[in-house]
C-alpha cells in the first residue's frame, strides 16, 4: 500500500497531462531562447559592433515581449489550463477589455510557463537520455562515445551504481513533472483567473440569459395558457349545447379556431426567439406579434365569448402610454382574466386607467366556493412583469373577491395624438 501511495503521482494520467503543458511551455519558448542564444553569441564575440547590437536588442526585445500581453495569448493559456490541468476556468468574457492587473498577472503566468518548461525540456534532452545510458550500461549496451566512463565524478564507478543513479534520476523527473504541474494547477486560478470586471460581465450576461428565459417563459404561460383556458371554456360550452343551440356551438367553435391561430402565432414566435444559427446568432422570429392594450376590447370579447362575463372599462389615452408600457398591461389583463376563468366566477370587473404619471390595472372577480389560493406561475409572471417596469403589484382575496391590481409608470407623450381618450366600448 505505501509503494503503492508512493508511485501514485507517476502513474496519474494527470501527471502525463500537466507534463504535456509544461512541455507545451518549452516548446513556445524555443524562439526566445534562440534569440537569446544569437544575442549572447554577438557580445560574447565581438566581430559586431557592441552599440549595434545592443540597438538591434532593444526593438528585438520589445518584439518579444509583444505576445505575452495579447488577450489571445492569455486566452489560449486558459484554453490549455482547462484541458491539461484541469482547471476550471471560466472563459474570458467576450467583448470585455481586460484592465493592466489582470494583463500583467497573465503576462507573468505566461513567462513562468515558458520558463519552467525550457527548464524541463533541456532535463528531459540531457538527463534522460543519459539516465537510460546508465541503466543500458547494467546490461553491457553502454559502449561508445556514450560510455558512462566520460561522465566525470561517475567516471570508473561500478554499472549496478550507475544504474541506480539513471533509475533514480528518471524517478526524479517524474516527480519534478508531479510536483510543478500540482503547482501550475493551484497557481492558475490566481493569474488566469478572471478580473473584478469579468466577473461583473460574466454575472450581468447570466442575468440576462435569465432574464430571457424568464421573458419567454412569460409570454408561453400568458399567450397559450390563456388559449387553452379559452379554447376550453367554449369546448365544453360547445358540447352542452350542441344539440339545443348548434348557432352557439358554430360561434364557440369559430372563437376557439381564432383564439388557437393567436396562440399558434405566439407559439410561433417564440420558438423564433429560441432558434439560434450556425454562428450563434438568434434568427429573427417570422412573425412577431406585439399585442397592446389597443387590443384590449378584442381580448375582452374573447373572455366574453368563452362564457365569462367581463365588465370592462378604460379611460385616458391609451396610445399616449410607452410601447413596453402597453404590452405589459394586455399580458397583465390577459392573465388576469385567464385566473379569473380558471379559479373564479363572473362577472369580471375590468378597470384600465391611464393616468398622467402611468398606467393602473384592476381586475376583481368573485371566487369560486369562497376560496382561491395564493396563485402559482401567472401570478409570479405578472409580478416579474411589474417589478422589471418598477412598477407595484398587490394581489389577494378581499371581502369574498379576488383582487388584482397593478400600477405600471410612463407618463403621456407630449406628441400623443388628440382624441383619442374615453371610454371603451363595452
Amino acid at each position: 500500500m505505501a509503494t503503492r501511495l508512493l508511485l501514485a503521482p507517476l502513474t496519474r494520467g494527470s501527471t502525463w497531462r500537466r507534463g504535456v503543458f509544461l512541455l507545451l511551455g518549452g516548446v513556445l519558448a524555443l524562439p526566445y531562447a534562440l534569440l537569446a542564444a544569437a544575442f549572447t553569441q554577438l557580445l560574447a564575440r565581438g566581430e559586431v559592433p557592441r552599440p549595434l547590437v545592443l540597438l538591434l536588442l532593444a526593438p528585438a526585445a520589445a518584439i518579444a515581449a509583444v505576445p505575452v500581453f495579447l488577450d489571445g495569448s492569455r486566452a489560449l493559456e486558459i484554453a490549455a489550463a482547462r484541458a491539461l490541468l484541469g482547471v476550471d476556468l471560466p472563459e474570458p468574457a467576450a467583448g470585455h477589455r481586460i484592465d493592466r492587473e489582470t494583463r500583467l498577472r497573465a503576462a507573468l503566468w505566461i513567462a513562468l510557463h515558458l520558463g519552467t518548461g525550457l527548464l524541463l525540456m533541456f532535463a528531459l534532452i540531457s538527463a534522460f537520455p543519459m539516465a537510460l545510458v546508465f541503466v543500458a550500461r547494467q546490461f553491457g549496451l553502454g559502449t561508445g562515445p556514450a560510455d558512462p566512463d566520460q561522465f566525470g565524478p561517475l567516471a570508473g564507478r561500478h554499472p549496478g551504481w550507475l544504474t541506480l543513479v539513471g533509475v533514480l534520476a528518471l524517478v526524479a523527473l517524474g516527480y519534478a513533472v508531479a510536483g510543478l504541474g500540482a503547482l501550475a494547477a493551484s497557481m492558475a486560478p490566481a493569474l488566469l483567473g478572471p478580473s473584478q470586471g469579468e466577473r461583473v460581465a460574466a454575472l450581468e450576461a447570466r442575468a440576462a440569459r435569465l432574464a430571457e428565459r424568464n421573458l419567454l417563459a412569460r409570454e408561453l404561460h400568458d399567450s397559450v395558457g390563456h388559449a387553452l383556458t379559452v379554447a376550453t371554456l367554449q369546448a365544453g360550452a360547445a358540447r352542452e349545447l350542441l344539440d339545443t343551440d348548434p348557432e352557439f356551438a358554430r360561434r364557440a367553435l369559430a372563437a376557439i379556431e381564432e383564439t388557437s391561430r393567436c396562440a399558434a402565432d405566439d407559439l410561433d414566435h417564440v420558438l423564433g426567439l429560441l432558434r439560434e444559427a450556425d454562428d450563434g446568432s438568434r434568427t429573427p422570429a417570422v412573425t412577431a406579434p406585439q399585442r397592446t392594450l389597443a387590443q384590449l376590447d378584442r381580448l375582452v370579447a374573447d373572455t366574453r365569448a368563452a362564457g365569462l362575463p367581463v365588465e370592462s372599462r378604460v379611460t385616458g389615452a391609451v396610445a399616449t402610454l410607452p410601447a413596453v408600457v402597453s404590452r405589459e398591461g394586455y399580458r397583465i389583463v390577459q392573465e388576469g382574466l385567464t385566473n379569473a376563468a380558471r379559479h373564479g366566477r363572473g362577472p369580471v370587473r375590468l378597470r384600465a386607467d391611464v393616468r398622467p404619471d402611468g398606467l393602473v390595472i384592476e381586475l376583481v372577480n368573485a371566487i369560486a366556493g369562497g376560496r382561491r389560493g395564493r396563485g402559482g406561475r401567472g401570478l409570479d409572471g405578472m409580478r416579474e412583469r411589474v417589478l422589471l417596469l418598477g412598477g407595484t403589484l398587490t394581489a389577494g382575496p378581499a371581502d369574498g373577491h379576488w383582487r388584482v391590481r397593478a400600477r405600471l409608470p410612463g407618463g403621456e407623450r407630449v406628441d400623443a395624438p388628440p382624441g383619442r381618450t374615453g371610454e371603451w366600448p363595452r
